[in-house]
């Protein structure tokens, strides 16, 4: 049987679908100007996702893939090559098999002769190795995670203390981190990342530095350094994040862009004079993180087909409501991605952007520049668009041209700041909202929070005894549940805890609640007419994820309001 012909990689993705000629183009020009791999660029465009690439590269080389997230490291296979080899040849071992004496290793590219050559001369004879593609930047986060950092944290700081020189963590270091403070920086932020924390907090004490990462929500001491580090420290923040270094009675904003196990992460920073220094705070953008699935929001199938016809409504506005650090962002980036086609054109205006998305024009608010949220919606009303995001509500007139633009036929997605569904509509009215402008205007709002997810390694199962079973809404007839507590292992770091999911409640606004709403009715009536229509509260949410097991009553407890259960 002949073989099947190998199709170039470009012509294999257009004639999957995935790509059309005119991004190949576009991709074959940028080649010609920097050199690097077909595969490399068409993701940096935005064109095609890794998975896709991989798939396609391994179908035409009829070669096996592999996906290296989430794996269980073999620490044998690991010790048989370096991670200088593995790092230049972009390989990771992933299992040793000793009785078959094969070693599985993935492959950026599997038709590397020098490297397989290399990596054969080091192992011992009778020792296969069986070749695996793996995207490049699932292999440099394999490296980074698996091989540990090249710098710790405690080595550099031994190395400041002391002046001694710790050499098995240099080995690597080229000499631009010959200054031991410009690695203690990179490392944290490594450490920081590698750690999915989502802020850095620098505190200056009167004698010491303190260091917190905020994780899954919950602040968590890191460590305590001597005060004597801070000033230099602060430089080098301030250097990174291009700020004014010699200002330091003032507060100042700034931005890092690094790039982590292959992949862009971006801080944002700020600086804040305080009685004992200026105290940094970093917020971690992972653009990896910023987009998740509209089906992995964590809804049920009634709660997202229901969020899924707000969405297919033309015109109008659906706000997002909840405090500071609920996931606002992450959620109507979700519903832009799954909105987002070439049969539309979708504006944000945001305070700043956090995640770019390939074919949405973002635009930062720049107050000095004489861009705020009013005047911007008002200049992107003449760009001809089909769907409009505003950061955030904030004034009167904000809300007057967001309000301007759903009823000339635009699709409107924005925040609030308010603690449920429901209490969206008194804020708005607060704001300066006519409620004849609001009723029709408003397909709905979604409130929102973020939860610990339960440590699936370590959590407990246990009988709720009766109070848990009135504040989860079991009646005294229901059967037996069994519900979790965080306990604490090595894999969670002995917090009980890893990862967060949200809770949510969406109130999508029918004729009666507009009837409502244009006679200015109070927020207790609102909430009876929406509970008659189906509407599920937030709380409810959360004892449907407590009952799944996801997270716990204590955990749900600390974000919502279960006393109203006891009544």
């Amino acid at each position: 049987m002949a073989e099947k012909p190998k199709l170039p990689l470009g012509k294999l993705l257009i004639q999957k679908g995935v790509i059309s000629e005119d991004q190949l183009r576009i991709a074959l020009m940028e080649q010609k100007r920097s050199g690097d791999p077909l595969g490399k660029l068409l993701i940096a465009l935005g064109f095609v996702t890794e998975a896709t690439v991989r798939e396609a590269l391994s179908e035409n080389l009829n070669q096996q893939s592999t996906d290296l997230t989430g794996i269980l490291a073999d620490a044998n296979a690991i010790r048989m090559i370096p991670k200088d080899i593995a790092k230049r040849y972009r390989v990771f071992p992933m299992v040793y098999d000793k009785n078959a004496r094969t070693l599985m290793l993935a492959m950026s590219d599997t038709a590397n002769i020098v490297a397989l050559d290399q990596i054969n001369a080091m192992l011992a004879k009778d020792t296969t190795v069986l070749p695996m593609l793996a995207s490049d930047s699932e292999i440099t986060k394999a490296i980074d995670q698996y091989y540990g950092f090249e710098l710790s944290i405690d080595g550099i700081l031994q190395e400041i203390e002391t002046g001694e020189i710790n050499y098995q963590s240099l080995q690597a270091v080229s000499d631009e981190y010959s200054q031991p403070l410009v690695r203690l920086m990179d490392a944290i932020l490594a450490d920081a990342v590698q750690r999915n924390a989502s802020d850095i907090h620098f505190e200056p004490e009167q004698f010491f530095l303190r260091i917190r990462y905020r994780i899954d929500g919950i602040l968590r001491q890191i460590r305590s350094l001597h005060k004597m580090y801070w000033p230099a420290m602060v430089v080098r923040l301030k250097v990174m994040s291009n700020m004014n270094i010699a200002e330091m009675r003032a507060p100042q904003d700034g931005r890092i862009a690094i790039s982590f196990s292959g992949r862009q992460i971006d801080f944002r920073a700020s600086a804040q004079p305080t009685t004992h220094g200026e105290n940094f705070v970093l917020r971690i953008l992972d653009r990896q993180k910023g987009l998740v699935p509209l089906d992995n929001l964590g809804l049920d199938d009634h709660e997202l087909t229901l969020l899924k016809l707000m969405i297919a409504r033309p015109e109008g506005i659906i706000l997002v409501t909840g405090p500071t650090g609920s996931g606002k962002t992450t959620t109507l980036y979700s519903i832009l991605n799954h909105v987002n086609t070439e049969s539309v054109n979708i504006m944000t205006l945001e305070d700043p952007v956090e995640y770019p998305m390939p074919m949405i024009r973002q635009t930062s608010v720049n107050e000095s520049a004489k861009m705020g949220f009013a005047s911007g919606i008002r200049s992107m009303m003449r760009q001809d668009p089909d769907i409009i995001l505003v950061g955030e509500i904030r004034d009167t007139e904000t809300a007057e041209m967001a309000f301007s633009a759903a009823m000339t036929g635009h699709q409107v997605y924005s925040t609030l700041h308010t603690n449920s569904a429901i209490g969206a509509i008194p804020r708005l009215l607060d704001i300066g909202i006519l409620p004849d402008l609001m009723a029709g205007n408003i397909i709905g709002v979604i409130a929102q929070r973020l939860v610990r997810r339960l440590c699936e390694h370590c959590r407990e199962g246990f009988q709720p005894d009766q109070l848990e079973r009135m504040l989860l809404g079991l009646k005294s007839d229901d059967p037996p549940v069994t519900i979790y507590r965080a306990t604490g292992c090595d894999h969670c770091d002995y917090q009980g805890y890893k990862g967060r999911l949200s809770i949510m409640e969406l109130l999508k606004v029918n004729t009666e609640l507009d009837d409502l709403i244009a006679r200015r009715a109070t927020a207790r009536e609102l909430r009876s007419a929406a509970l008659a229509s189906g509407f599920r509260p937030l709380v409810e949410d959360a004892v449907r994820r407590v009952i799944e097991g996801a997270t716990s009553l204590d955990e749900i407890s600390r974000v919502v309001d279960l006393t109203g259960r006891l009544t």
